[in-house]
C-alpha cells in the first residue's frame, strides 16, 4: 500500500474518530429523559375533566394543598372535514400581517388557522403557500391556546375548548392592531385574552381575569401546542422533527416514534422559563412564558383518542395566581409560529430573553462551525445576490484561510513523491525484516524533513467543514427554493438532471438512486483528474479503488443538495490547481496527462485480461 493510499484510509479513520469523540465528549447534552415512575404524577378523575394524563402537580396552591387541574390533551372530532368547511362553521377573528393570514376560532379561543405568505409548496411562485395550523375536524389538526387550570377540587367555570368566545363586530387582528375576546362565566367571572402580534411571526396572548365574586379564587396559566395524526418527517438522522424545548437551560428534543411506544411515559421537567413546542424541518409552533423567570412545569405526551394519534408540548405555571374579590389579574405567554428564519430565531432571543431559543434550528453537532458558515454565506449572499455565488466565494475564502496548512501538506507530499525510489529501495532491500525496513523509512523521512501523514490534514480539515455546509443547506429556511442558475432553481434539492434520460431529452424518470445530474458528473470528473495528479498505484488493487472511487463518490452525492455538490466540485477544482502549483514549486513534476494515460491503460488490461 502506497502513501498516498494509506493517507486516505488514515483520514478516513481518523475523520470519524473525531465526529464520534465530538459528540460524545462535546456536543450540547440533552437532558435525560425519565425513566417511567420517575416523575411525580397525580391523576385527577377522567370523568370531570376529560384529562387522561395530568402534568406533574405544582408545590401547592395559596389556601389549598391540591394540585391543580391541568391543560386537557382534547380529542380529535368525529370525521374530518375539508379544512375551509370547518373554518366557515366556527366564528372566527381574522389575521393579516405581512407575512401571515388566518384566523383566531372564538370556539376555544385559540389559534389554529394560520399560513405562511411568503413561502409557498413548491419553487413555482405561483403553487399554493405553506399552510402552517389547521383546525380540530380538519386533517392534520394542529394549534395553540393559553387558559387556565383551577385547583383540583375547586368549584369554579373556567373557558374550555368549546367555550365560545365574544370579540367586538368587525375585529381583525394585524400589526399594530390588537384584538380582545371575553367570555363571562355567569358566577362573578370575567375572562379575556388579548392578542398581538408582529410583523413577523410572533404572537403576544395576555390572559385577564376579573374576580367580580366576594371569594379569592386561584388559578394557574397554561399553554400547550397540540398536533393530531403521525406528521410525515424526513426521517434524517442529522434532523430532529417532533417535540422540542428548553426546560432549565436543557435541549429536550423528542421523537413521534419514541413517545407512540406502549410503555413512553410523559417526558417532563421543572424549569425558570423556557420554551417548548413543536418542530418541523422549516416551520415550528412554540409556546414561551413571557416571563422567563416563572417557575413552570413543561412536559411531552402522547394519547390515542378515537383512534387518532395525539402529540401535545405544554406548559403550567407552578406557583398559580391568586385573584383577591373585586380584583384583576394577568398572565403573558408568547407564541412563535412560523418560519425558522435564523435573523428572526436570534433577534427573539434577544428581544425577549428566551432561553437558547437559537436551538430551534438543529445546528447539529459541529453547529460552532454551522452556525458561521451559515453567517459567512448569508453575508456573501448579501453582496452577490445568489446563493450558489456565495457558496462558490465561501470556499474560495475557506481555501484562502486554510492555504499555510494545506501548503505545508501538499509541499511534504511533493517531497513524499521524490523520495518514492528511495522508498522503493529499502522495501526491496529490507522485505523480509519490516523491523529494519521500518527504522529505515523514519530516517528517510527525518532526513528529507517530510511527513507520511502530511496528506491527511487537508482531507481532516475538509470533514467538519463539509459537514457543516451540509447542515446549512439542508436545514435552514434561506437555502429552501434559493435558486444558483440554469437549471438549479433549489440549492437545498438534488440537481434535477440525469444522465440516464439524457438530461430530459428522453421522457422517461429514473429511480432516485439514479438520478446523477450535470453537477455530480462535473465533481465525478473533478475528483478523478485530482486524483491523477498521482502515479497510478503498481499494486492493481490500490489501482482498481483509486479508479472507482470518484465513480463511487458520484453516485453517493447525485442525491445530496445541490449547493453542496457544487461546493465539492469547485473545491476539487481549486485543490487541482493548488496542488499543481505547489507540487510544481517543490520540484515534483507533475504527470497529468499521463497518469491519465497510464489510468486509462491499465482499465484497457483490466478489460482484456
Amino acid at each position: 500500500m502506497n502513501g498516498d493510499s494509506k493517507n486516505l484510509i488514515i483520514a478516513i479513520a481518523l475523520s470519524l474518530a473525531i465526529m464520534l469523540g465530538w459528540q460524545y465528549f462535546f456536543a450540547p447534552k440533552k437532558k435525560p429523559l425519565p425513566a417511567p415512575g420517575q416523575t411525580t404524577r397525580q391523576t385527577a378523575n377522567p370523568a370531570a375533566t376529560g384529562d387522561k394524563t395530568l402534568p406533574a402537580a405544582p408545590t401547592g396552591a395559596p389556601g389549598s394543598a391540591q394540585a391543580p387541574q391541568g391543560p386537557p390533551p382534547g380529542a380529535p372530532a368525529a370525521r374530518v372535514l375539508p379544512r375551509q368547511v370547518v373554518i366557515a362553521a366556527s366564528k372566527r377573528v381574522r389575521i393579516d400581517t405581512p407575512s401571515l393570514t388566518g384566523s383566531i376560532n372564538l370556539k376555544g379561543g385559540r389559534l389554529d388557522d394560520l399560513s405562511l405568505k411568503k413561502y409557498h409548496q413548491t419553487v413555482d411562485p405561483q403553487s399554493p403557500i405553506i399552510t402552517l395550523l389547521n383546525p380540530v375536524g380538519a386533517k392534520d389538526a394542529y394549534f395553540t391556546e393559553t387558559g387556565w387550570a383551577p385547583a383540583a377540587g375547586a368549584k369554579v367555570k373556567i373557558p374550555g375548548p368549546e367555550t365560545v368566545w365574544s370579540a367586538p363586530e368587525g375585529a381583525a387582528l394585524a400589526v399594530g392592531k390588537p384584538v380582545t375576546i371575553t367570555w363571562d362565566n355567569g358566577e362573578g367571572v370575567i375572562f379575556s385574552r388579548t392578542f398581538t402580534v408582529d410583523e413577523n411571526y410572533m404572537f403576544t396572548i395576555t390572559q385577564t381575569v376579573e374576580n367580580r365574586t366576594d371569594k379569592p379564587l386561584t388559578l394557574f396559566p397554561y399553554a400547550r401546542v397540540q398536533r393530531h395524526g403521525v406528521p410525515k418527517t424526513k426521517g434524517y438522522y442529522v434532523l430532529h422533527e417532533g417535540l422540542i424545548g428548553v426546560l432549565d437551560g436543557d435541549l429536550f428534543e423528542v421523537k413521534y416514534k419514541d413517545l407512540m411506544k406502549d410503555d413512553a411515559e410523559p417526558r417532563e421537567a421543572d424549569s425558570a422559563g423556557g420554551w417548548l413546542g413543536i418542530t418541523d424541518k422549516y416551520w415550528a409552533v412554540t409556546t414561551i412564558p413571557a416571563d422567563q423567570k416563572e417557575r413552570i412545569h413543561g412536559r411531552f405526551f402522547h394519547e390515542k383518542s378515537a383512534g387518532q394519534d395525539i402529540f401535545q408540548a405544554d406548559y403550567l405555571d407552578k406557583k398559580g395566581l391568586t385573584i383577591a374579590p373585586g380584583a384583576k389579574a394577568q398572565s403573558r405567554s408568547l407564541v412563535f409560529a412560523g418560519a425558522k428564519v435564523v435573523r428572526l430565531i436570534d433577534a427573539y432571543e434577544k428581544q425577549y430573553g428566551i432561553q437558547k431559543f437559537d436551538l430551534l434550528i438543529d445546528w447539529g453537532w459541529f453547529y460552532f462551525i454551522t452556525k458561521p458558515m451559515f453567517w459567512l454565506l448569508h453575508l456573501l449572499y448579501g453582496f452577490l445576490g445568489n446563493y450558489g455565488f456565495a457558496i462558490l466565494a465561501a470556499t474560495l475564502f475557506i481555501k484562502l484561510v486554510l492555504f499555510p496548512l494545506s501548503n505545508k501538506s501538499y509541499a511534504s507530499m511533493a517531497k513524499m513523491k521524490k523520495v518514492q525510489p528511495e522508498l522503493a529501495r529499502i522495501k526491496e532491500l529490507y522485505k523480509d525484516d519490516k523491523m529494519k525496513q521500518q527504522q529505515a523509512m523514519m530516517e528517510l523521512y527525518r532526513k528529507h524533513k517530510v511527513s507520511p501523514m502530511a496528506g491527511c490534514l487537508p482531507m481532516l480539515v475538509q470533514i467538519p467543514i463539509f459537514f457543516s455546509l451540509y447542515k446549512v443547506l439542508f436545514v435552514t429556511i434561506e437555502m429552501r427554493h434559493a435558486p444558483f442558475i440554469g437549471w438549479i432553481r433549489d440549492l437545498s434539492a438534488p440537481d434535477p438532471t440525469s444522465l440516464f434520460n439524457l438530461f430530459g431529452l428522453i421522457p422517461w424518470q429514473p429511480p432516485h438512486m439514479l438520478m446523477i445530474g450535470v453537477l455530480p458528473l462535473i465533481m465525478g470528473v473533478t475528483m478523478w483528474i485530482q486524483m491523477r495528479l498521482n502515479p497510478t498505484p503498481p499494486d492493481p488493487i490500490q489501482a482498481q479503488m483509486f479508479n472507482w472511487m470518484p465513480v463511487i463518490f458520484t453516485f453517493m452525492l447525485g442525491t445530496f443538495p445541490a449547493g453542496l455538490v457544487l461546493y465539492w466540485a469547485w473545491n476539487n477544482f481549486l485543490s487541482i490547481i493548488q496542488q499543481a502549483y505547489i507540487m510544481k514549486k517543490n520540484g515534483a513534476e507533475v504527470h497529468l496527462w499521463q497518469n491519465i494515460k497510464d489510468s486509462l491503460n491499465f482499465l484497457k488490461k483490466k478489460k482484456n485480461a
